[in-house]
């Protein structure tokens, strides 16, 4: 059978804060994870990952499988940036596949694969001189992929998501109705429509598939009164508040609770946002809470190019639509206006009466005083608590990643003022 080793590499840190509590390849687009796009597009496989020491032990809790463990013989090691298909062509021989912004695959014979280490894979120099005395046996392919097949931003996840959920639904069409459609609820074009087991569509809802698919979960309840559109994709054991509008492009992970208006969105999972306010072209992580009344701007009035202060620096991103990118277990405040392209790192609190800053470090306690730093301590403390709510224990190897941060977020982000 064949092997394969899915390894994060360098491009992790211009995912952050996405990725300081999961590897690159758990970050969703679709309907699922980038990881199990990888799994499904290359089929049967031994499959083992390489990520950063200090996600060993939960990225092994999560999986079940070897992490950074060298391979024992020829291996195909596949980058976790990857946004795979059942299209990628899989190399039968020995075979490098570049796309920019790095490499897609390696087929590494036996004396390359053992040379492959995670530690190689996060260091681009290291990376390269390990693949030079190889170079004769295993030649560079040029890789055909879509624009974004390569995550290079958290931003290009979201621009992904709307045509990842089409392509989806298209390779695998999926309808059907399971749960419960109340009478007075209506499905537009239902042949696009899957509703999963134990989920009910009250009355005076519109599920609209006419533009694209929906995926409804197992046991999501949408309330009276409110509006999905397609392409859109709901978790199961998701709540949608009455009223709430869900846009096309969007998709929401599991056990979250969500209201308002919501637009071309990914939200990872275990997050709330249920109350009225605009959430748009956004990325929100785990165990977020967005209090009443939260917007977010993700378009400038000029029409111009968004810049994302990544890691604190402004970097162009070249599209005109980029909302708000927000880390695990961080809270937003009420009345919060959040501008084009904001940021707001892991595990943060934001409350202040007037525009936050458009970069908001990780760790900060955001008020109109100023910024503290928030002691990780206290912050597990709370985490513990907001996970309890979802009948979710913190393990110890979470408790670990969280207490390690705040010396890891040191080594990523660029912060110019000192806490006051």
């Amino acid at each position: 059978m064949l092997t394969v080793v899915i390894f994060e590499d360098y491009g992790y840190a211009n995912l952050l804060p996405l990725t300081y509590w999961r590897a690159a390849f758990e970050l969703r687009c679709g309907r699922d994870l980038l990881i199990d796009k990888i799994r499904a597009a290359i089929g049967p496989a031994e499959v083992s990952l390489m990520v950063r020491p200090e996600l060993v032990d939960v990225v092994s809790e999560r999986w079940g499988l070897p992490v950074n463990q060298p391979a024992a013989g020829p291996a195909l090691f596949v980058n976790g940036r990857l946004l795979a298909a059942a299209s990628v062509a899989w190399p039968d021989s020995p075979s490098i596949g570049m796309h920019e912004p790095g490499m897609c695959f390696i087929l590494a014979d036996g004396e390359l694969a053992a040379s492959l280490t995670a530690d190689v894979f996060l260091d681009y120099g290291r990376l390269l001189s390990a693949l030079e005395p190889h170079r004769a046996r295993h030649p560079r392919l040029d890789v055909r992929l879509p624009r974004y097949g390569m995550i290079e931003y958290p931003w290009q996840l979201v621009r992904a998501n709307g045509p990842e959920l089409v392509r989806q639904w298209t390779e695998r069409p999926d309808s059907g109705i399971e749960g419960e459609v109340c009478q007075g609820a209506y499905l537009l074009n239902e042949s696009g429509i899957r509703i999963g087991a134990g989920s009910r569509i009250k009355p005076c809802s519109v599920l609209d598939a006419e533009a694209g698919p929906i995926v409804i979960g197992r046991d999501v309840t949408i309330s009276p009164q409110c509006t999905i559109e397609g392409p859109c994709f709901i978790g199961d054991g998701t709540l949608v508040q009455p009223g709430a509008t869900v846009r096309d492009g969007t998709t929401i992970g599991p056990v979250c609770k969500v209201g308002g208006e919501i637009d071309n969105s990914i939200i990872h999972g275990h997050s709330n946002k249920q109350h009225d306010g605009f959430l748009g072209h956004a990325y929100l992580a785990e165990w977020i809470n967005i209090a009443a009344d939260c917007i977010n701007s993700d378009l400038k009035n000029t029409y111009g190019e968004v810049s994302v202060p990544v890691n604190g620096i402004e970097t162009p991103t070249g599209e005109m639509f980029v909302g708000l990118t927000m880390g695990d277990h961080s809270k937003a405040g009420i009345n919060l206006s959040f501008a084009t392209g904001s940021v707001v790192g892991f595990g943060s609190n934001v409350f202040v009466s007037h525009y936050p800053p458009k970069f908001v470090p990780s760790f900060s306690w955001y008020t109109d005083e100023g910024r503290d730093s928030y002691d990780a301590q206290r912050g597990i403390e709370v985490a513990k608590k907001v996970m309890a709510r979802r009948k979710v224990d913190m393990t110890p190897a979470e408790e670990r990643l969280f207490l390690s941060l705040p010396g890891i977020v040191r080594r990523h982000e660029r912060v110019d003022e000192r806490p006051e």
